[in-house]
């Protein structure tokens, strides 16, 4: 009788910092994987003990110090089951991004990352020095190699691992989430597999970290580089996956959770981010404001399946040049999700305003001055509502619109979690479709309607931008792919519309980096992905 191994996935959802709470789920879900699973071997993910990522808290040494203490106490606390558990490793004045193997009270085998990703959303080698050493070890006769994340993305470790005799791979890992990146995972890991003709156990965080979100997404590949295993996205689970170990350790085919499409799978990313940030951070929901617009109809969508109804309220804020067909938009929204609504008409303020500055704007033309004005008067009220609430504002601005700077700085960009900062303006459109196919909550002519800011007469998005279908191309090319001017132009596009978005772009670095964090959701996200100077001499020719 063929001998079999069980290993159990954890895909977990920690919460970066709380060293303390991250170890009592850790040792909850190793008990429940020994005694409900009947397993042989429970993997974390990396950094599972601390949170990923956990940014300068590393720099600190009473941080390391809890580290060193809850990995004492896990040690010594679990016994019956083998544990793999990703923790930052202190030695001798040095860091490690490492891999423990937990044993009936003691570590039998400890993995430093070697491959440290300095790039994008990465920065590892701000802060962990790069391990040197091949790592396996027995379970149940088996040789099991470890690795951490960017080790599989390079070739060189899998396969030196495999050559030092192992017959599994264990791959732990903190991946966040954009669209495609999942393809792109099993991809790589085709290619290591091509190489070494060895099973590959690849297990993933899962949760929202600030503007990161973790899609979990773990799976199990054999050696023929087919997919026997794949967990569902953005949910916590613990899995158990059965091995057959032969001349060839083989995982026998378990639950492949379907592959959603790319929009499905972006909405669900947005609602885990707004949840975890939401949650983790002790808010007692969100607030928005509700314009009748489509991106605050999204955003109030995303709000509701993220965190409910009960935990939602919102503000609509009509003013002078606001068309009733917004009002009773915003109204049918509030009313088709649930949610406690009231409705603050602004013009109260915004003459009073006008009054107060009339000498200092005696002889002044009007301009875009009185339409910030009126989004500066929302935004107090807003944060009003926030403060007395204790609910977090939700901005609803989108990744087109801060692109180029069409928005208020402490107006509709006040607030501390914008939803659909990442979210092109086109992708808003497609996402809102997507939600009213579960059961419509958006309007239908809030989708066709011309979008518009309504802060001037007449107002329309197009008066100042170009229609959105080009305006996301360029920026596609200028900001993701890095474009120079002319190779957009060079590409079909209108000369005097791409060097517009592009200077608009340039000059409003300033506003981004004041506008409150979002759900990265592309290959190039503003803030911890693309990170431009604010005063810079560099203008794109």
């Amino acid at each position: 009788m063929m001998k079999k191994l069980h290993l159990a996935i954890a895909q977990f959802n920690p919460t970066v910092g709380d060293v303390e709470g991250n170890l009592q789920r850790i040792l909850k879900q190793s008990i429940e994987a020994r005694d409900r699973l009947k397993a042989d071997l429970v993997v974390f993910p990396e950094l599972s003990l601390t949170g990923y990522p956990p940014e300068d808290l590393l720099l600190r040494p009473d941080f390391i110090r809890r580290v060193g203490d809850c990995m004492h106490e896990l040690t010594t606390s679990l016994s019956g089951i083998d544990c793999v558990v990703g923790y930052p490793e202190s030695e001798a004045g040095l860091l490690y991004n490492s891999a423990a193997v937990i044993r009936d009270g003691e570590v039998v085998a400890n993995y430093r990352k070697q491959r440290l990703p300095n790039y994008g959303v990465f920065d590892e080698k701000r802060y962990f020095s790069e391990g040197d050493r091949l790592v396996n070890f027995d379970v149940k006769g088996v040789q099991v190699g470890l690795t951490i994340c960017e080790d599989v993305w390079q070739a060189g470790v899998v396969e030196e691992t495999v050559a030092a005799g192992a017959k599994l791979i264990v791959n732990l890992n903190a991946s966040p989430f954009h669209s495609g990146k999942q393809k792109h995972r099993e991809a790589v890991l085709r290619e290591r597999i091509k190489e070494t003709k060895t099973a590959i156990v690849y297990v993933n965080q899962e949760g929202g970290q600030d503007e990161l979100v973790f899609d979990g997404s773990s799976f199990v590949m054999n050696c023929h580089g087919e997919v026997v295993y794949r967990a569902e996205p953005f949910k916590e689970q613990l899995a158990l996956i059965e091995f057959e170990c032969g001349e060839v350790v083989e995982p026998t085919k378990s639950n492949i959770a379907t592959e959603h499409d790319a929009v499905e799978t972006v909405y669900q990313a947005l609602v885990c981010g707004i949840r975890d940030y939401v949650g983790k951070n002790g808010f007692k929901g969100a607030v928005l404001g509700l314009s009748g617009g489509i991106d605050s109809a999204l955003t109030l969508a995303l709000a509701v399946d993220a965190l409910g109804a009960d935990a939602v309220e919102v503000l609509m804020m009509p003013s002078r040049y606001t068309a009733s067909m917004s009002n009773d938009d915003a109204e049918e929204e509030a009313r088709l999700l649930n949610v406690k609504h009231f409705s603050i008409p602004i013009e109260p303020a915004f003459k009073t305003f006008l009054k107060m500055l009339e000498a200092p704007f005696k002889g002044l033309a009007a301009d875009t001055t009185e339409e910030n004005i009126q989004a500066r008067c929302r935004g107090i009220l807003l944060m009003a509502l926030s403060n007395k609430s204790g609910k977090i504002l939700l901005t609803t601005g989108n990744k087109s619109e801060m692109s180029v700077g069409y928005a208020t700085l402490y107006g509709d960009m006040a607030g501390g979690f914008a939803p659909l900062k990442d979210v092109p303006k086109m992708l808003v459109f497609e996402l809102s479709r997507y939600r009213n196919s579960l059961s419509e909550v958006i309007p239908e002519r809030v989708i066709t309607r011309p979008p518009s800011a309504e802060l001037a007469a007449d107002q329309k998005d197009e008066d100042s931008l170009p229609p959105y279908p080009v305006l996301d191309a360029i920026l596609a090319r200028y900001v993701e792919q890095d474009q120079s001017v002319q190779e957009i132009i060079d590409a079909g596009f209108d000369s005097e519309q791409v060097r517009k978005v592009v200077g608009l772009v340039d000059r409003n670095e300033y506003k981004r980096r004041q506008a409150p964090p979002g759900v990265k959701i592309t290959a190039r996200a503003y803030g911890r992905d693309r990170r431009y100077p604010m005063t810079s001499g560099f203008r794109s020719k």
